[in-house]
This record gives C-alpha cells, sequence and structure tokens, in this order.
C-alpha cells in the first residue's frame, strides 16, 4: 500500500488530455499509473518527465477493449501500488468520415475502443474499488455533441453517447455494493482540438461556444479534480465546452 492515493489514466502516454490530466493529478500528489495501447516510447517519456518532478509514476500497457487485458491492467496497477483511488478514462478514438463511407466495421471499432472499453475499465477497477474501505472515484468522457451531433461523425457519436447512460449504470451499480465509490462523466467540447482539423471547422467550432475561444486541457483536469475532491456528486455528467452545448447560435 502507498501513503499517495492512486489514479489510473488511460491515454495518458501521449500529450494530449490524458496528459494533462495525469499532470494536474500528480502535482495534487497522487501517484500516478500511465496507460498506453501502442505508444510505449511516448509512455516511458512521459514517466520519467514525472518523476523528474518527484512524483510516483509507472507505465501500464494495455488494449481496453480486450476483457483479458483490462483484468491484467487492474490487477498490475494494484500489484504496483497496492490500492486504486481513482480511475479516469480518457481513450478514445475519433475520425471524421462521410456518411456513405461508413461501414459496419467502423461501427464496430467505435464500439469497441469508446463504449466496450469504458464498460470494462469501469467495471474492473469499480469491482476493485468496492473491496477498499476508502472506495474509490471513476470519471468516464463522453462528448458534449452527443446531444447536437454535426455531420461526418455518425460511426462516433452513438459510440459516445452511450457513456452518459453507462456513467449512471456504474454509479448505481457501485454504490450499491461500497457508498463510497462514485462515477461521474465529463462531455468535452473543443479542447485540444486536432492541428489537422481544416481552419474553417477549426473557427466554427470556437465560435458555437459562448465564450468564443478555445478550451485548455487544464480546463478538463479542472473538472476531474471537482469530481474526485467533492464526494458527494456521483451520477453527474458535466459539459466542459464553454456552452457549446447550450448555444443554439445566432440564427445570421
Amino acid at each position: 500500500m502507498t501513503d499517495r492515493k492512486v489514479a489510473l489514466i488511460t491515454g495518458s502516454g501521449k500529450q494530449r488530455v490524458g496528459w494533462h490530466v495525469a499532470e494536474a493529478l500528480g502535482a495534487r500528489g497522487y501517484s500516478l499509473a500511465i496507460h498506453y495501447r501502442t505508444s510505449a516510447q511516448e509512455a516511458a517519456e512521459t514517466v520519467k518527465e514525472f518523476r523528474s518532478r518527484g512524483w510516483e509514476a509507472n507505465a501500464f500497457a494495455g488494449d481496453l477493449a480486450d476483457e483479458t487485458a483490462v483484468k491484467k491492467l487492474m490487477a498490475d496497477v494494484l500489484s504496483e501500488y497496492g490500492q486504486l483511488d481513482a480511475l479516469v478514462h480518457t481513450a478514445a478514438i475519433w475520425q471524421p468520415k462521410k456518411l456513405e463511407e461508413v461501414t459496419a466495421a467502423d461501427v464496430r471499432h467505435y464500439l469497441e475502443v469508446n463504449t466496450l472499453a469504458t464498460f470494462l475499465c469501469c467495471q474492473h477497477a469499480g469491482l476493485a474499488m468496492v473491496k477498499q474501505a476508502t472506495g474509490g472515484c471513476l470519471v468516464t468522457f463522453g462528448d458534449w455533441a452527443t446531444i447536437r451531433p454535426y455531420l461526418n461523425y455518425a460511426a462516433y457519436f452513438p459510440s459516445k453517447g452511450a457513456i452518459p447512460a453507462l456513467t449512471r449504470t456504474f454509479a448505481v451499480e457501485l454504490a450499491h455494493r461500497n457508498p463510497r465509490v462514485r462515477v461521474n462523466c465529463i462531455q468535452p467540447g473543443p479542447v485540444m482540438l486536432p492541428a489537422e482539423l481544416p481552419e474553417a471547422e477549426r473557427a466554427a467550432a470556437i465560435a458555437g461556444t459562448l465564450v468564443k475561444r478555445e478550451g485548455t486541457p487544464q480546463h478538463v483536469a479542472q473538472a476531474v479534480l471537482h469530481f474526485l475532491e467533492n464526494d458527494f456528486l456521483t451520477g453527474v455528467c458535466l459539459p466542459v465546452d464553454g456552452g457549446r452545448s447550450v448555444f443554439a447560435g445566432t440564427g445570421d
């Protein structure tokens, strides 16, 4: 057992949102379990960077759509640290594709990587947490736009639309077994938009917010910390989107 709380952050090997969440948790005193699927070199560099700051960090590999791999991941983290206090599941995929080009294989792939992986991680991390007297907290990642889908992501949005229901389901299931286990969801808006995104799409995403700017990964990390530290929140889905999900536009 470690004196520090332990957080597993999936998809945190590369410097995307998960990396910044891990950075925020490390600064808060958490021991870090850095998950990656194929980015072994980037994960090793992340661990080296965090250790240079005096933080406890280790890298763990796993294909999160594979049940056996997820079970092994949780077992490895528990073997290393002796406990698991937080799971932040940021790992996901998304790419634009016209509806005419979407195949059944595309849909299955999104459901496996985004939906099934979230389910398996919540299931096995959650069942480990219910055995702990201190419980734990799970944070899933949805997408604000599942309530107002835009074009060219017909395979992606259903895979993320399931996450709020999954979050509420696990909040009920796990609290029934241990009231100190909580599950919440973050629904990011335009945060760390891909560099390859066409400029017109980037401008439209920003214009669609009420705050008229792109968010930062720190905004997401702050929301994660809020869920971890406020122990009266569970079953909640929080858009972190600058008002993108409520703004209907000017009508121009």
